[in-house]
């Protein structure tokens, strides 16, 4: 199977967060070392827009074979766009049809190998169409509130299944994506657009290693985490 990784250079949120260095190394270095030791993956490319991510991503061994188009760099480009584009090029490359895919987000550092293989084996296990990592979480739907102009709250309307009465811990479990695995199908992005099918499996990862860093609070958790490790 073929990781692809993406790292665009454009970040508001942590300006050149994705070879920013963290307990030692690029971040994007975990991604790409996480998926170099993992017995499922051939091949790990990185798609980027930026010279100097490409030169890293290279130095860790992975895979440069193009560059990201600007226009698939841009804020409004669509994740979808980026994968379709990049499988295409695969097969353009050679002549072989990508049926499935991993994606990798460069922004979940306690992602392991482990992680990627078995999401595969549970992937493989289950005959699912697409696979995504979730992490339970922390708040359930029915807890979330609106607030009106005087500062008044009523519930949100995410469901009111025991609301607020219930104790945490009688409430459904709920999941969200995490961003730290995808296994995607290119067929499905490319007619549907959309990652998720009836038969869309999910990978349930910690709290701690579903950390996806967007800004340096995320960052500085991150080195705290690793240092604490």
């Amino acid at each position: 199977m073929i990781a692809f990784i993406p790292a665009r250079g454009g970040s508001k949120g942590l300006p050149g967060k994705n070879i920013k260095p963290l307990n030692g190394k690029p971040l994007i270095a975990y991604a790409i070392d996480a998926a170099k030791a993992s017995k499922y993956i051939d091949r790990v490319i990185v798609t980027t827009d930026d010279e100097e991510i490409a030169a890293v991503a290279k130095q860790y061994g992975a895979e440069v074979p193009f560059m990201r188009p600007a226009e698939l760099a841009s804020d409004t480009a669509t994740a979808v766009d980026v994968y379709i584009h990049a499988s295409e090029f695969v097969m353009n490359e050679t002549g072989e049809p990508v049926d499935k895919f991993m994606v990798l987000l460069p922004t979940a550092p306690l992602r392991t190998t482990a992680h990627i293989d078995g999401a595969v084996e549970a992937f493989n296990q289950h005959g699912a169409d697409t696979l995504i990592s979730v992490t339970e979480a922390e708040t359930p739907p029915s807890w979330y509130m609106n607030m009106d102009g005087r500062g008044c709250i009523a519930n949100a309307g995410f469901g009111m299944k025991g609301a607020i009465v219930n104790n945490r811990q009688v409430n459904d479990a709920y999941y969200i994506p995490n961003g730290a695995i995808y296994i995607l199908d290119y067929k499905l992005l490319k007619e549907k657009r959309t990652y998720y099918s009836d038969n869309t499996y999910g990978y349930v990862m910690s709290r701690i290693e579903s950390i996806d860093i967007d800004n340096i609070d995320d960052f500085e958790y991150a080195q705290f985490l690793m240092n604490k490790r």
